[in-house]
């Protein structure tokens, strides 16, 4: 059986929770873009965040992922660090991403933490397994299905 371990080792383990969301049906490439959003916020604040990306009242800068993107209206003005107006709305992944701050709330309370000091340290994406079908067809021939899963993982700490 692998060994999975957590990509980032912090000290004081009695401080920080932590939690994963394994096989996730989403793109790598969206959760990387809410993620990058997510590190050092609230985690009251992320939730909130996220439920106005899956209300579709805010959208999420993209920054890395950009091409071909259209500008969305407010962006530049809500988050100045990246001065881009390109975004979109990753509704699926965004659903995701909130069930995981939901469990990582939880394992925060069960390790007697405050959830209103909670910040978010550490989030990641990784690539998880590339699951190739076929669909069978007509005459011999074959369609391919195939699918991409991510993992992903937080850490939140006491501040």
């Amino acid at each position: 059986m692998p060994v999975w371990r957590y990509s980032v080792r912090l000290r004081d383990e009695s401080r920080i929770a932590k939690a994963v969301l394994w096989d996730a049906p989403i793109s790598r490439k969206e959760a990387y873009e809410i993620l990058k959003v997510l590190r050092g916020m609230k985690l009251t604040d992320a939730k909130k965040f996220l439920e106005d990306v899956i209300a579709m009242k805010r959208a999420v800068p993209y920054s890395r992922y950009k091409l071909s993107i259209a500008h969305k209206s407010g962006l530049a003005d809500s988050f100045p660090k990246w001065k881009s107006p390109i975004g979109r709305y990753p509704v699926k992944t965004a659903k995701y991403i909130l069930k995981l701050l939901s469990n990582l709330e939880n394992n925060a309370e069960s390790k007697g933490l405050d959830v209103e000091r909670l910040a978010i340290v550490h989030a990641a994406a990784h690539r998880g397994p590339y699951l190739k079908r076929w669909m069978p067809r007509a005459f011999g021939r074959a369609t391919p299905k195939f699918r991409s899963l991510t993992h992903v993982e937080m850490m939140v700490k006491e501040v």
